[in-house]
């Protein structure tokens, strides 16, 4: 959507449900030989859950969740089992990183999917959006790894930048990002303090 700032400004946001985010586990070094808490999102119906969910989620005294997520920090003793992540970490103005699964596409030609130039559409030409050679004959005898060729697009890990925080509503644990996320509408996503 949309929002307008003071002086008019339109500016293109992402609406965010961030959270709260409750931590169901805590791995400490001595233990387990990295540090990091596990944290649940969405509210799932212990009707619905099985009994391995439910004995490993109710250890945090608020039932089960549909998402589980572990994320490693530098030192997990600032978090106890049962707390509650919300968007009152972030502050507008505050740049973050945000990762996600970008919207599949399917089977794509090397045009969509690697920006291939293509051949020319008139003249009778009979070259206009196949990939052309992919190798020599002889030597190598082969095609090399990695090469551009059409198949699945999308469906994948990304992680986009840099976007900034435009406004915090800490009453709906909402976050408004300026600029597109990765994923399709109610998809879960990553949200990190920048990295840069």
């Amino acid at each position: 959507t949309q929002i307008f700032t003071e002086d008019g400004t339109r500016v293109p946001v992402t609406v965010v449900q961030a959270g709260p985010c409750i931590v169901t586990q805590k791995k400490i070094q001595a233990v387990d030989g990295y540090s990091a808490v596990q944290v649940g999102f969405e509210s799932l119906d212990a009707a619905r859950a099985n009994k391995p969910q439910l004995g490993h989620c109710t250890k945090s005294g608020h039932g089960v969740f549909r998402h589980l997520k572990e994320i490693k920090l530098a030192n997990s003793a600032d978090l106890n089992l049962g707390d509650s992540l919300t968007v009152d970490q972030f502050l507008p103005g505050d740049y973050v990183d945000v990762t996600g699964t970008s919207i599949g596409k399917g089977f794509q030609g090397v045009i969509k999917r690697w920006n291939f130039k293509g051949g020319r559409a008139s003249h009778g030409s009979r070259f206009h959006r196949a990939p052309g050679s992919i190798g020599a004959s002889a030597t190598p005898s082969r095609v090399f790894k990695n090469k551009k060729m059409p198949g699945q697009m999308g469906n994948e890990k990304v992680t986009v930048q840099r976007l900034q925080i435009v406004r915090v509503d800490s009453a709906d644990n909402l976050l408004l990002i300026k600029g597109a996320i990765p994923g399709h509408k109610n998809n879960i996503v990553i949200i990190k303090q920048s990295i840069k």
